[in-house]
């Protein structure tokens, strides 16, 4: 009998010891990832939209004529093409068109060329869907030269008519 207990003793220190678990593996604690640091945003490049500084770079603010001329040229033609692109995409914007020539003539001559080239202007923002209640136009002549050497450089920089925002545009 004292070998029955023992036997039995046995197959129950084993039936034990087959039902333990095995304790789970420790797997090793990752070491903490470094993450680099947030770096702060870029500042926009170029202009705000929607500013002056906007207009005159993507658009473009002025046009150029010919001598004694208001008729306009295909290269302005583009130049408004993008400036009424511009303002009918923010139309809260105003604009003066002011016509300007260079040197030669009478002031009478050149205030009504002047003038003649700031309609032409105007017109062709209208026909590209600009509101003309947004549009003012004046003629300087030859009162406000962009250049004053007495060059031919300087008098075919002079015959232009300038795009100014007088309103609505951004900061």
């Amino acid at each position: 009998m004292k070998y029955v207990s023992v036997l039995s003793a046995a197959v129950l220190g084993l039936s034990l010891a087959a039902c333990a678990s095995k304790p789970a593996p420790v797997e090793p604690t990752p070491a903490p990832v470094e993450r680099p640091a947030p770096q702060p945003r870029p500042e926009p490049q170029g202009p705000v939209a929607g500013s002056v500084q906007d207009f005159e770079v993507n658009a473009g603010d002025r046009v150029f004529y010919g001598y004694d001329r208001y008729d306009l040229t295909g290269e302005a033609r583009e130049t408004l093409r993008r400036q009424a692109s511009w303002l009918n995409a923010y139309p809260q914007t105003r604009i003066l068109i002011a016509g300007n020539c260079d040197e030669r003539g009478t002031r009478e001559y050149n205030l009504a060329l002047g003038n003649r080239r700031a309609q032409s202007a105007r017109d062709f923002l209208i026909s590209q869907g600009v509101d003309p209640s947004r549009i003012s136009v004046v003629s300087y002549g030859k009162e406000r030269p962009t250049c004053t050497e007495n060059s031919e450089r300087c008098h075919a920089v002079n015959r232009n008519a300038i795009t100014v925002i007088t309103d609505g545009a951004a900061s």
